[in-house]
């Protein structure tokens, strides 16, 4: 079997970026004929298409999609050993590689993988967002040690997988203020006919949030959906919308946004799991993990 060529991949990768082979070999400074010949080789060598048509452009199959993520992991490698020789390390980090549904505040995953990054053998942490279904995937063919999701590993498929709850957190409402001056009256009572950002609808607790503002009469306005919480939350500093966030993140929304926190929901609580092919959990840096969330999760203040 004909070896991996380390230039192949990279012009694969610059045609993805760029979306055509003319782009990429402008970027490049090579003729499009040259690209185009060392794609048609790289995919000889995987034996499956690689690229397909997308309007004047193109985009990556579903196997382009693999050997990009596969290159992206390849290229970290080559940079690490490029640093690695230069700077003289006796040694290469151990990579811990992790899976995070995106539905999962950042300043919680931050505060989850912390604990990995204070081991006394250091970690190289390497951080994935993709669809549940990918991450575990990839979780059960070893290219993930870990995934933290708020949902738990669906039972009865044929993946061994195992569910380690960390812990949970009630919701609280953020408001700028500026709407809080539009929309007044007690919470949630003002968020009836009020601008509502949530997230995606596969998000774990949108379906409870909208159930429990339902049963108490009230209908907002769901003005936008987003995938990327983050971003959500950018909107919301904006004055766009009302959104909701686990309460243990209240100070860093607060204080990182501008907003004000108007009310909370005990009721309604967004689950935290981390997800590994260990029954019981001997890897260091996720037993780090799992040990701190468990510890103190449930002792930060939920107001």
């Amino acid at each position: 079997m004909p070896r991996l060529n380390y230039r192949h991949l990279q012009y694969f990768a610059a045609v993805v970026q760029e979306r055509g082979v003319r782009a990429a070999a402008t970027k490049l400074h090579l003729t499009p004929q040259t690209i185009s010949a060392q794609l048609r080789q790289l995919e000889e060598t995987l034996g499956a298409p690689l690229l397909a048509r997308a309007g004047r452009g193109v985009e990556p199959t579903e196997a382009g999609r693999l050997a990009l993520r596969y290159a992206e992991e390849i290229f970290a490698l080559g940079d690490e050993l490029t640093e690695v020789v230069r700077s003289g390390a006796p040694e290469r980090a151990l990579a811990f590689r992790v899976g995070l549904l995106d539905s999962i505040p950042k300043s919680i995953a931050h505060w989850l993988l912390e604990p990995a990054m204070s081991l006394e053998d250091p970690l190289r942490i390497i951080c994935r967002e993709q669809p549940f279904a990918e991450l575990l995937g990839a979780l059960a063919v070893h290219r993930l040690d870990l995934v933290i999701a708020d949902t738990p590993f669906p039972q009865g498929l044929d993946v061994k997988c195992f569910n380690h709850p960390l812990g949970s957190s009630g919701l609280s409402c953020f408001g700028s203020p500026e709407l809080l001056r539009t929309h007044r009256g007690a919470f949630p009572g003002r968020l009836d006919g009020a601008p509502l950002l949530l997230p995606r609808e596969e998000t774990a607790w949108r379906r409870s949030l909208l159930a429990w503002l339902d049963a108490r009469g009230v209908t907002p306005w769901i003005r936008g959906e987003f995938d990327d919480t983050a971003l959500m939350k950018a909107f919301g500093h904006a004055g766009q919308g009302f959104f909701f966030a686990p309460s243990v993140t209240a100070d860093e929304v607060c204080a990182q946004y501008g907003l004000k926190e108007i009310g909370t929901i005990a009721e309604v609580r967004q689950e935290l799991y981390a997800i590994s092919v260990e029954r019981r959990i001997t890897h260091p840096a996720v037993r780090a993990i799992t040990e701190h969330a468990r510890g103190e999760l449930l002792k930060r203040p939920e107001r």
